[in-house]
C-alpha cells in the first residue's frame, strides 16, 4: 500500500487543529492555576498577629469600606436631590 502525499503530511504535530487545541488547553490550564493559587490560603497575612494592632487595622478597613459607598453615590450623583420628585427642594441656604 502506498501512502498518498496528503496522508504523509497529517502527522499529529502538523495539524493546526490539534496545535490550537493543545495551546488552548495550556492557556486554560495556566488561567485555572493562577485562579486557584490566588484563592487558596494566604501566603502573607493581611492583618497583624497582635490583637491590639489587628483591631485597629480592622477598624480602619471597615471605615474605608463605609466611605466607599459614599464615594460611589457621589460619583454617580445619587447623593443629590432628584428633580423628578413632586416635592421641590430649595437649593439655597434656608
Amino acid at each position: 500500500m502506498k501512502r498518498s502525499q496528503a496522508d504523509s503530511n497529517t502527522t499529529p504535530a502538523s495539524r493546526p487543529g490539534i496545535q490550537r487545541s493543545l495551546m488552548s488547553r495550556l492557556v486554560l490550564g495556566c488561567v485555572l492555576m493562577a485562579g486557584l493559587a490566588t484563592s487558596v490560603g494566604c501566603f502573607v497575612p493581611i492583618y497583624s498577629s497582635r490583637p491590639e494592632r489587628r483591631v485597629q487595622q480592622l477598624l480602619y478597613t471597615s471605615e474605608d469600606l463605609r466611605s466607599l459607598v459614599d464615594e460611589w453615590e457621589r460619583f454617580w450623583f445619587l447623593d443629590s436631590p432628584s428633580h423628578m420628585t413632586p416635592i421641590r427642594t430649595h437649593g439655597g441656604v434656608l
